[in-house]
């Protein structure tokens, strides 16, 4: 899995594209604080090498937790920025610092 950031200068912005090599899979979604855990909102795109891509804007100078869905299941992106444990899910989230 991979995260690649990209500061704007014209505006206060951090385009983040996340990508999950996953070909077996059909769906693959990024939920997290930046999009309320809405499982449809920010559905990534299956490349014709099998990895699901997508990009988000998000304001810098902020932090957001974060899951991949895959196919129903929440998992964890090894290059996250660090961890934050969640009481409510009882396990932990990904973490991004812009």
């Amino acid at each position: 899995m991979a995260i690649k950031k990209q500061y704007l200068k014209s505006k206060p912005v951090c385009k983040v594209t996340f990508s999950v090599p996953a070909e077996e899979a059909k769906s693959v979604a990024v939920v997290g604080t930046f999009n309320e855990w809405n499982t449809e909102a920010t559905e990534l795109k299956k490349l014709k090498n099998g990895t699901f891509k997508g990009t988000v804007d998000l304001a810098k100078d902020a932090s957001y937790e974060f899951r991949y869905l895959i196919d129903g299941t929440y998992t964890n992106d090894d290059q996250a920025d660090s961890y934050a444990f969640n009481a409510y899910a009882g396990e932990e989230n990904c973490v991004i610092t812009l």
